[in-house]
């Protein structure tokens, strides 16, 4: 949870912030954090599904290139046989 900060480190730093807010100051300075570090979360994990959105939006948008140039190559194949057939049947 918190990288490479050790238990040695973690008693530090509260024994610093215990010297320099005092003990009345400690639980609102804690929620205050909490709370900003709540709001970043949240921040980082919108941004996050927006940056997924887009991607998978592209993804489509260029699924939807493909699946047209198909369509196109499809209906060319479909006209270039319908022009063919007659002049097949008139050898046969």
């Amino acid at each position: 949870m918190f990288g490479t900060l050790g238990m040695p480190e973690l008693v530090l730093i509260f024994v610093v912030a215990l010297l320099l807010f005092g003990p009345r100051q400690l639980p609102q300075i804690g929620r205050t954090i909490g709370r900003a570090l709540g709001e970043f979360r949240r921040a980082s994990n919108d941004f996050k599904r927006t940056i997924e959105d887009e991607v998978a939006a592209e993804d489509l948008r260029e699924i939807k290139k493909d699946l047209q140039v198909v369509g196109r190559d499809v209906r060319q194949a479909q006209t270039d046989g319908d022009s063919q057939k007659p002049a097949e049947q008139e050898d046969a």
